[in-house]
């Protein structure tokens, strides 16, 4: 199980060292809620943080696109240093279009889904895609209450990507904590998300620690050469 701290829940007053000491703590990637008031019902950051943060960290970053037409800032945002990005299907006018310009750029590609989206809506592109993230909460604020309706909507993913033998991982965020990472993970969870999971705990090692509780095989997350 790999594990990746949102720096929405982050303290922005110390980010440096915020990052710093999720990196100590043993996180795989740095996951970065970029939202932008129209999509969902708040703001957050854009590139420009996007490139500090990539300064601060050897990390991957996986930037998580909240945003209408993203496809006009994936470039941007691949400038700056993102590894990993995702948009929601309800954003672009092509799909297939969107993730082909990802991976020529030879970026992670994902597909984002909210907990009303049908699963269907993205089956025909996940064998193009690196990554599905499924959303347990509704986008917009961290802190929210996990949606355990959802599980469902996982299991069916993972059956599809196995019975497909496809190689798509699926990434899960929304109030996910040590309470609930085991049944997400047995659910089908490759790549756990946690805002306030992990920065709103007192030891960001034990709480990932406590994430990564699964012993599923570990997906890998080699860097592009």
């Amino acid at each position: 199980m790999k594990i990746a701290p949102s720096i929405i829940a982050a303290d922005f007053t110390k980010l440096n060292k915020e990052i710093k000491a999720i990196e100590k703590a043993g996180a795989d990637l740095v996951h970065l809620d970029i939202m932008d008031g129209v999509f969902v019902p708040n703001i957050t950051f854009g590139p420009m943080l996007v490139e500090a943060i990539n300064q601060m960290t050897e990390l991957e970053l996986d930037a998580h696109l909240m945003i209408v037409n993203p496809d006009k800032y994936f470039e941007r945002f691949i400038e700056c240093g993102a590894d990993w990005i995702s948009f929601h299907i309800e954003t672009v006018k092509n799909t297939k279009k969107s993730i082909n310009f990802l991976k020529k750029r030879r970026c992670r590609a994902g597909i984002a889904i909210n907990p009303e989206t049908p699963l269907k809506k993205v089956l025909p592109f996940i064998e193009y895609l690196d990554f599905l993230l499924i959303m347990t909460v509704r986008p917009g604020f961290y802190g929210q209450k996990f949606i355990p309706g959802v599980l469902k909507k996982i299991e069916r993913a993972r059956d599809f990507i196995d019975k497909n033998r496809l190689s798509c991982l699926i990434q899960v965020d929304g109030g996910i904590n040590g309470e609930n990472a085991e049944i997400v993970a047995n659910a089908g969870a490759d790549i756990l998300v946690a805002g306030a999971g992990v920065f709103k705990t007192k030891d960001y090692k034990k709480a990932i620690e406590n994430l990564r509780c699964c012993e599923k095989e570990q997906p890998s997350l080699v860097k592009f050469s």
